[in-house]
């Protein structure tokens, strides 16, 4: 055992001699390995980082939360123009599933308008993401409120005037003053701010709660009624929690198809979408950008590896005078192969290592200037820089070491001579 170590130290003292005399030639084997760690690293901890923040953003929602709509959240096999003729899931249907749904905890009511201007006295901010929803929506979503409250039920029914507000708008509108029961104006009539939800920092798609308006649904129906075409309706359903969300989404099927009238050989009109099933869309598109990025960096990779074989080569040739007189000395097969495949091998890390500090430099920087994002450098993702990069050395060197530790002692001196 102690003879193999002393090998191993030898060893690595001539492949570390070896890099650090020829500088040049160590810095561009370095240079291909390097891209090819920071290539791929990188975009693993991109897409990690992209994972986690969609995810993160789902996390409020219960995994089994169902949208019913005329439109489906995901890939359908339904033609764009058969959809179209689909009917808008209406006020009536919604309060016939709520009454009805024996599964569900909550039922909620949601309709998708586009951004408005909010106005206090002089102060504007436009381009407002407007949530009108039915008082149930915070049953199903959280929300934390740093002042104020949501509007009840009493209030949800009538369509009252009121509005709850995000951190940035009521910063925008009031400054240091107290937002609660300002009257703010919108939809050329004034609301009174009765809540404004706690800062929760930037979403993924630009859709936070710091910048957005909550109304009730039943004002903006009384506005501009049920059927209005720019206007898409959409009903949120939680499951209860020991409900069957196979069972649950067969009765709300069930239900729907007997509102519509729809007869046994006519395909469903309307779509359930549910929370799990984006979840496993998202996994599946988070392998692809991760199976994409391997394909480009293992080229980056290939690179490297073709230079770190390349420079062995070069070295085994500039050294073959060496390696007779080591070997007519006593040096073993063993130690000519150990000596040049831990030169390969040193290489291959240091080249990975300098690609991780930049991975790591680079989630630090973004990180700093993207504040709401949260970047992910994992120590898997490190480790598994680490591996292939030693395994890269590896591959690259075993066939330079073993043509140099087979070389005849005799014609290695003459022929380095």
């Amino acid at each position: 055992m102690f003879v193999y170590l002393r090998l191993l130290k030898e060893s690595f003292s001539f492949a570390f001699n070896a890099l650090r005399n020829n500088k040049l030639r160590t810095f561009l084997s370095l240079l291909g390995v390097t891209i090819g760690i920071f290539s791929i690293i990188a975009v693993l901890a991109a897409v990690d980082s992209l994972d986690k923040n969609i995810k993160s953003q789902l996390s409020s929602l219960d995994s089994n939360t169902m949208y019913l709509a005329r439109f489906s959240f995901g890939p359908t096999d339904v033609p764009r123009w058969k959809r179209q003729q689909f009917d808008k899931v209406n006020f009536n249907e919604y309060n016939y599933l709520k009454d009805n749904l024996t599964g569900a905890e909550h039922v909620a009511y949601q309709l998708f308008v586009r951004p408005e201007s909010v106005r206090y006295e002089s102060e504007v901010v436009s381009n407002v993401n407007t949530v009108v929803v039915s008082h149930q929506f915070t049953d199903i979503q959280t929300l934390e409120f740093s002042k104020g409250r949501f509007y009840n039920e009493a209030e949800s029914n009538s369509g009252k005037p009121v509005i709850v507000i995000g951190d940035e708008i009521a910063n925008s509108l009031f400054g240091d003053l107290e937002p609660l029961g300002k009257r703010v104006r919108l939809y050329g009539q004034k609301f009174t701010v009765i809540g404004v939800v706690k800062k929760e920092g930037s979403g993924l798609f630009g859709d936070s709660n710091d910048v957005s308006i909550f109304l009730p649904a039943n004002f903006v129906r009384n506005r501009y009624g049920d059927n209005n075409r720019n206007i898409n309706n959409i009903v949120i359903i939680k499951p209860k929690p020991d409900a069957d969300i196979d069972e649950l989404k067969a009765e709300v099927t069930q239900i729907m198809r007997n509102r519509r009238g729809l007869k046994p050989n006519e395909i469903n009109t309307f779509f359930i979408s549910v929370i799990s099933g984006l979840k496993d869309a998202i996994d599946s598109i988070i392998g692809s950008m991760n199976f994409i990025g391997w394909l480009i960096s293992l080229f980056s990779l290939l690179v490297g590896g073709f230079g770190i074989a390349n420079i062995m080569f070069v070295s085994v040739k500039e050294r073959t005078n060496l390696i007779g007189i080591q070997k007519s000395l006593g040096a073993k097969n063993k130690f000519i192969l150990f000596q040049f495949l831990f030169e390969a091998v040193i290489l291959a890390i240091v080249g990975g290592l300098v690609g991780l500090l930049m991975v790591w430099l680079g989630t630090m920087v973004a990180s700093n200037i993207a504040t709401d994002f949260d970047f992910v450098l994992s120590p898997q993702n490190m480790l598994l820089g680490f591996s292939i990069s030693s395994i890269i050395g590896l591959i690259s060197g075993v066939i330079p070491a073993l043509r140099a530790s087979r070389l005849d002692p005799v014609e290695a001196i003459r022929t380095g001579m």
